[in-house]
């Protein structure tokens, strides 16, 4: 069995372009429905860039976003690498959904791991959070735990508790 290990800058390249493609999402209309205000506005330029939050998974911190912080960044991108607290599905997202209340505008949240199902319960409700975005992540329904999406594909290397 052939393995491919994707090296640290190629791996920030992928986070990049996903967070882009998110981005892009947001501003191209594909719809053929979409308004004709819609439409100008896109190709004015007049919508405000969204603001970016980073949510890192189990065993690391913030500051596993920093390359992909100073990439946006220069791209003139308002961007939050929120510190997860890490105390669990019924913490966590509620936590995260406080934080997004204090930014004004649209938002991307991007999840690495375990911080995919926080944004995915956090984002839940909230008409500001446009895209979310999985690296390498979780991305439960709503509501569902981790034990019942890793169950749900056996074979996982992640294996639930018992």
């Amino acid at each position: 069995m052939n393995i491919t290990r994707v090296t640290q800058p190629a791996r920030l390249r992928l986070v990049f372009a996903a967070v882009i493609v998110a981005i892009a999402g947001l501003v191209i209309p594909l719809s053929p429905i979409a308004s004709a205000r819609t439409a100008e506005a896109a190709r004015a330029g007049d919508g405000s860039k969204p603001s970016i939050v980073l949510v890192h998974g189990a065993w690391a911190d913030s500051g596993s976003w920093d390359g992909v912080t100073q990439r946006l960044q220069a791209h003139g991108y308002t961007v939050y690498a929120l510190p997860n607290p890490l105390r669990g599905l019924d913490f966590d997202p509620a936590y995260l959904a406080d934080f997004l209340h204090t930014i004004s505008g649209p938002i991307v949240l991007v999840g690495h791991s375990y911080g995919g199902a926080v944004i995915t319960n956090a984002a839940t409700g909230d008409p500001q959070v446009k895209a979310l975005v999985y690296v390498d992540a979780f991305a439960p329904a709503q509501g569902q735990t981790l034990a019942q999406l890793l169950a749900a594909y056996p074979g996982s290397c992640a294996v639930p508790a018992n």
